[in-house]
């Protein structure tokens, strides 16, 4: 799924239980129009910014990472990380691409626990 249709099934899930989750209401919250929140979730528009993807995802109390995924956007920080060693990130993530899940998880709490 794309990010706008993506975005809008989320909403829409909230909404079902909270009014404020409303089109309106979130993208006064997330300081857009309206209009253009509408145009988002249609795909008629490109996603927004950085920074509104992630005052949306706070909103909808979701992982900013994945909306800028859909978004086909990498954050500034993680940018920042892969530019440093690019050859070395390019070749590892092409590597996990091969790799289960479960696997993945295991180098991700080894790399974070600091296990050699």
């Amino acid at each position: 799924m794309t990010f706008g249709p993506y975005l809008r099934v989320v909403r829409e899930r909230r909404l079902s239980t909270d009014r404020s989750y409303s089109l309106r209401q979130v993208a006064h919250r997330v300081r857009v129009e309206p209009a253009y929140l509408s145009k988002i979730e249609r795909g008629v528009v490109p996603p927004p910014s950085e920074e509104t993807i992630r005052r949306i995802a706070a909103d909808l109390e979701e992982d900013p990472d994945v909306l800028l995924a859909l978004a086909g956007k990498v954050s500034r920080d993680l940018q920042e990380i892969i530019i440093r060693r690019a050859p070395l990130f390019a070749d590892l993530l092409r590597q996990l691409k091969k790799v289960p899940d479960h696997a993945v998880l295991r180098i991700v709490r080894e790399v974070r626990d600091g296990v050699w």
